[in-house]
């Protein structure tokens, strides 16, 4: 029998069809009609996942802006109000902790989204941080549903369950206090496709209604249901890291490549000196993009070999329906690293031809 925590929407997606998979402890649909039919929906007009998994923490108190700052590797002094942020969360020697969501209300209230296998991970490491800095961290993560709404398509069909103004919310932003369908939520313009759409947070009893009445709407834009399995697919063809892939407590924000979420200029951090030690001295493994020039599918672990020795690690390796290629992100040294590198994947006990390409594979037309 299959062990895991069930979201407000588990009912709803066992009457949808929905293959249910444990995920990080939790029980989710991998898929419902298929995973490549899923992902092109999503590509093309629009698909609804549930994310109620996910965690949130809220900070609040005086030295909400102080603690946030220490506690992240960007600079949230960049943050105006109602403005979202990622950024990675980092130990002292500069491994990843996690990477997040940070939602600025004021400089004396954040909310935090949090991956959801790492929630109970965060929580302590948040409250260990938490020393002399005057705040209040709560843990909503058991509080709130979330729903996203992604694909070409999702802001026609948002539009027709609020009065919000939609069509001016730009990317990365959010508004706190909406009407959807009839509920109160926060809709936040941020998505984990490549895709343009809205992330809807909820309560947890409003979730079911909610999915139904945009299932019911989008049902003339092509909507589908969409399950982890494309999730995957999808923010792998936009080269999104997945923790536990191609970010880990062994793997800095520098070597997965999202150096930019790191801001040394802002002053100490936990793992600042670290990671400046790191950039100084150079990177000795980066994450790349490659794709198979041979035959098979690269997967996770898979060993990458270069004059005759291992270099490296497939993170993330899959078909990629957009594109029609089998491609895949690595972690190899970083003398490797440049595009045009050719090396090989061992596969079922073959190596196979890859070669390093740009990142990310995919990428949106417009904004």
């Amino acid at each position: 029998m299959t062990v895991g925590r069930k979201t407000p929407l588990y009912e709803t997606h066992l009457k949808y069809g929905g293959k249910i998979v444990e995920f990080g402890g939790w029980l989710l649909p991998v898929q419902y009609t298929g995973i490549l039919e899923e992902h092109r929906a999503v590509r093309e007009k629009a698909g609804l996942f549930d994310v109620s998994h996910m965690g949130e923490v809220r900070v609040k108190g005086p030295d909400a802006f102080l603690y946030v700052q220490n506690l992240v590797t960007n600079d949230i002094a960049r943050l105006v109000n109602h403005k979202i942020q990622y950024t990675p969360m980092c130990y002292s020697d500069g491994g990843v902790v996690d990477d997040l969501l940070i939602y600025k209300y004021s400089d004396e209230e954040y909310l935090l989204v949090i991956n959801a296998a790492n929630i109970e991970k965060d929580w302590e490491w948040m409250v260990e941080n938490k020393r002399e800095f005057d705040i209040e961290l709560i843990n909503q993560s058991d509080q709130t549903a979330q729903l996203a709404l992604q694909g070409p398509l999702a802001q026609s069909i948002l539009s027709q369950l609020t009065d919000a103004p939609l069509a001016e919310l730009e990317y990365y932003w959010f508004l706190p206090k909406v009407m959807v369908a009839g509920k109160e939520t926060l809709v936040s313009r941020t998505g984990y496709t490549g895709e343009d759409g809205f992330e809807i947070y909820c309560r947890p009893e409003d979730a079911a209604a909610l999915w139904e009445c945009i299932m019911s709407i989008g049902k003339s834009y092509g909507l589908l249901p969409a399950g982890l399995g494309c999730r995957d697919t999808l923010r792998f063809e936009a080269c999104l890291p997945l923790y536990g892939h191609e970010l880990s407590k062994d793997i800095s924000p520098l070597e997965a490549g999202i150096g930019f979420f790191v801001k040394l200029d802002k002053g100490d951090f936990n793992g600042s000196a670290a990671l400046a030690l790191q950039k100084k001295n150079g990177l000795k493994r980066k994450v790349v993009g490659f794709i198979v020039t041979g035959r098979g599918i690269a997967r996770a672990e898979y060993p990458v070999i270069a004059d005759g020795r291992w270099i490296g690690t497939v993170t993330t390796g899959s078909y990629s329906p957009s594109l029609d290629k089998n491609m895949g992100l690595a972690l190899v040294e970083a003398e490797f690293a440049a595009v045009g590198q050719e090396f090989e994947i061992e596969i079922r006990g073959k190596r196979v031809a890859a070669q390093v390409i740009p990142k990310p594979f995919y990428k949106r037309e417009g904004k």
